[in-house]
């Protein structure tokens, strides 16, 4: 790769880290520049997924307020995250790539209207943020398996599909967040060491999107609040569209 795609690669990874930490879906963003920089898809999610990983570990210390008392039930759904990132990771290193990319167009586009409705669903949430439960049901461990699989096979809008899931079960949509982050890091941490050990990363990228990736990540943090997430979620959604019917028609 180029010195100009390196240096494009790393400047969306410091937008990606930034949107991450304003409305989400970032990967949307990275992995389909990575693909238009020439990178195969399963190489470019591949690589997508070990860059962007230092956001996710930094996103953990942001909510460090909320994980009082909560260390039994992070264990728990550590165990459950550990096990679907596994098998995503191992999924999508073991099947035919053709398999990814007719899938991926679609995963696309899933990602991208969740993200779309996540206001609605985080609307729905905090209504029903008083009503807090002690017990887990049983249901959500099937549910966090599921969705840490889809994490680690591809993993876009991950954090949407994890604070809808949690917020159902646990009604509380603070909690809800701050654990989304932390099963987020777990499957990540999965991705990046299989990958990292098994998967085609291209280092070369990692080495100058990764870093980008954390300093946007923290930058977006830090201006989240001044930013209208709705103008942004909009462009995202739209982006992410757009690239699965340019994916859908390509395949």
């Amino acid at each position: 790769m180029s010195a100009a795609a390196l240096l494009i690669a790393a400047g969306v990874a410091f937008l990606a880290g930034a949107v991450n930490s304003i409305a989400g879906g970032g990967s949307l963003i990275l992995f389909p520049t990575l693909v238009a920089l020439g990178l195969p898809s399963v190489h470019a999610n591949v690589t997508n997924s070990v860059a962007q990983w230092p956001g996710y570990i930094g996103g953990i210390f942001g909510f460090r307020g909320e994980y009082a008392g909560q260390r039994g039930r992070i264990g728990r759904f550590g165990v459950v995250a550990v096990l679907g990132g596994t098998v995503g990771s191992v999924l999508l290193l073991t099947t035919p790539s053709s398999a990814f990319d007719v899938v991926v167009p679609i995963l696309v586009l899933l990602a991208s209207l969740l993200l779309a409705v996540q206001p609605l669903l985080t609307s729905r949430l905090r209504r029903a943020d008083d009503d807090a439960r002690s017990r887990d049901p049983g249901w959500l461990y099937v549910a966090l398996f599921l969705a840490t699989v889809y994490g680690g096979y591809f993993g876009g809008a991950l954090g949407v599909i994890l604070v809808g899931v949690l917020g159902l079960a646990l009604h509380r949509l603070k909690l809800a967040n701050a654990l989304k982050s932390v099963l987020s890091a777990i499957t990540a941490t999965v991705t990046v060491v299989v990958f990292g050990f098994f998967g085609p990363v291209h280092w070369l990228v990692v080495a100058v999107a990764a870093p980008a990736s954390l300093l946007g990540g923290f930058l977006g943090a830090r201006v989240a609040t001044r930013i209208p997430a709705r103008p942004l979620r909009v462009l995202i959604v739209t982006f992410g569209v757009a690239v699965s019917i340019y994916l859908f028609l390509r395949g």
